[in-house]
């Protein structure tokens, strides 16, 4: 029977040779997935914005104008830049 009072045992830290059998391509995968993923992260409040404003034209919210959507993607380009600097995504 397991006691909730009585934590669970913690596996120990992976120890530094665990990083040092890597290769520096495995590495750089690791990085390069981990940044991609909070590139994602960070961007998502802006991609959020760009489907509302998707939906408020499909509901006929917003007049359907690709000029207006050029310049609403720019504005939330620009803001995300910015917001993000080095962090926000190229699109």
């Amino acid at each position: 029977m397991h006691n909730i009072l009585t934590p669970d045992p913690v596996s120990p830290m992976p120890s530094p040779s665990a990083f040092a059998s890597k290769t520096p391509s495995d590495l750089a995968r690791l990085v390069s997935a981990a940044t991609g993923l909070t590139m994602d992260i960070l961007g998502l409040p802006f991609d959020v914005a760009r489907a509302h404003y998707a939906r408020a034209v499909q509901l006929g919210l917003i007049e359907r104008s690709m000029l207006a959507s050029r310049d609403f993607s720019r504005t939330v380009g620009a803001l995300e830049q910015l917001t993000l600097g080095a962090w926000a995504r190229r699109v």
